[in-house]
């Protein structure tokens, strides 16, 4: 397992419009997909007990059912080279505990959980409830391998100390030379 990106990525857009490049024009394939059953979602709006119409996924929960937030990524796998494109694309509605401050900063780490994990990271982003990272990761590794794992995304602060506020995952059995779109909820970290 290696990382093929280079040292000193000039500019992340021109990684990810290197790899709309190598596909049909992208829009006509994303599709939205719900974290934990990978099954297309509806983003059609419905009312809710109060009468007012918003989408289900903005509709905010009390106490442990509080939501965290979302992730939203795209993944791709360029099978000519054995190479899979995960690109971190930004957090929505993001909340974290009172003690990381007001403003931390904030980074996405990911985790292919293959048995000798591939770990990456994005840079750290000064923090707010939405973050835009745009980033793109590449790695080479056998499709075989990839669709019996997890890809498992933490969210973390960095300042004023290191600290995981919240994460989410997605199987990657469906992984494909079809880039797919995904919206992950994100939940308190796992203790």
């Amino acid at each position: 397992v290696s990382d093929l990106r280079s040292s000193a990525l000039p500019g992340s857009l021109d990684v990810s419009r290197s790899m709309f490049d190598l596909r049909s024009p992208p829009h006509r394939s994303m599709k939205r997909y719900d974290s934990v059953s990978s099954v297309p979602s509806s983003t059609s709006s419905r009312k809710d007990s109060q009468g007012s119409n918003r989408s289900l996924d903005t509709i905010t929960l009390s106490g442990d059912e509080r939501d965290f937030g979302r992730l939203n990524v795209k993944l791709c796998y360029v099978c000519s080279v054995e190479q899979i494109w995960i690109t971190v694309l930004h957090c929505k509605d993001l909340c974290w505990p009172s003690s990381c401050g007001e403003n931390p900063r904030i980074c996405v780490k990911g985790i292919l959980t293959l048995p000798k994990p591939v770990h990456f990271k994005s840079s750290a982003k000064e923090g707010s409830s939405d973050i835009e990272f745009m980033e793109t990761f590449v790695f080479a590794i056998k499709l075989q391998s990839l669709q019996a794992v997890r890809l498992v995304f933490k969210i973390q602060t960095q300042t004023p100390r290191k600290k995981t506020i919240g994460e989410c995952s997605l199987a990657l059995q469906e992984l494909s030379s079809q880039e797919s779109n995904h919206w992950l909820d994100i939940s308190p970290p796992s203790k």
